[in-house]
């Protein structure tokens, strides 16, 4: 399997914080979910794609090229980048903005563009400054599919709106991955959204990656057992990702949900969410 992106100990310092010796991949033709808490290093990490910020160290491939290999910035006409806040000025009309990107990309498809513009049901005389945040999204989004973007990067670009129009993106990017040489990483604070679309799921915390992971291996591995805190120190330590006191007892997390069952068949063991997993990862304490 080719990967759209390589990261390959990627690290970086900044007064209060540090990208921390990263390295993750994403798949071509995948949805790569990139979850962690604000100020994590999500954002850091997408404009590090992009060689928007200097790298102290470590190295980045996309789309199979090199940080030298893309000395020429028309590399970057196949990438489509959304992030959580818009960069059109407010002043402009969808029929605008469509001008400037002929001027911009060598590549850009007049009939897609007014494909989603219909799509979203987005005017084209409407100025920018008077759209929802949701139509606003929707308009990058419609300026990020309409250049022959491979992969898209998008930051953030679901959070504040509403389920209906959460679920009609998660739908096109869906759509956008059928061919197999596109690829999307996503960051999000939604995981019920990841949970729908996305195909593995990264962790990043203060600056480091916690885990990288098929997202169905850890729906259908990991679980949280329920017991007393003297049922649940038995796990042996290889079993447990975290565990945490509770009113009515103690909660564990656990890698596999199946063995434990098997071994200790008086516990009480439920499948984990992926909110679960990252919680427990950080914040658990361990036996």
């Amino acid at each position: 399997m080719n990967n759209a992106i390589v990261i390959k100990d990627v690290t970086k310092h900044y007064k209060d914080f540090t990208l921390d010796h990263v390295s993750f991949q994403v798949p071509e033709g995948s949805i790569v979910g990139f979850v962690g808490e604000n100020g994590a290093g999500k954002s850091t990490t997408i404009r590090a794609i992009l060689d928007l910020i200097h790298l102290e160290q470590g190295e980045i491939e996309v789309l199979g090229l090199s940080r030298k290999d893309r000395e020429d910035p028309r590399w970057k006409e196949q990438i489509g980048a959304v992030f959580d806040t818009g960069h059109i000025p407010d002043i402009m009309t969808a029929k605008q903005v469509a001008r400037m990107m002929e001027k911009l990309y060598t590549q850009w498809d007049r009939e897609a563009y007014a494909g989603y513009l219909k799509r979203f049901r987005l005017s084209e005389d409407k100025k920018y400054k008077d759209f929802s945040r949701g139509m606003r999204m929707k308009l990058s989004l419609a300026v990020a599919l309409s250049h022959g973007a491979r992969l898209l990067l998008l930051d953030e670009c679901t959070s504040g709106l509403d389920p209906m129009i959460r679920d009609e993106i998660l739908d096109l990017f869906l759509e956008f991955i059928q061919k197999e040489d596109h690829s999307i990483l996503i960051s999000s604070h939604i995981i019920s959204d990841l949970e729908k679309a996305a195909d593995y799921i990264v962790f990043i915390h203060e600056g480091r990656i916690c885990f990288e992971e098929e997202k169905d291996y850890l729906r259908e591995n990991y679980g949280v057992v329920h017991g007393t805190r003297e049922k649940i120190r038995r796990l042996p330590g290889r079993m447990v990702v975290g565990w945490r006191d509770n009113q009515f007892g103690c909660d564990a997390l656990v890698k596999d949900r199946r063995e434990v069952k098997r071994l200790y068949p008086d516990l009480s063991v439920d499948a984990a969410s992926i909110e679960e997993i990252m919680l427990y990862t950080v914040k658990g304490g361990r036996s």
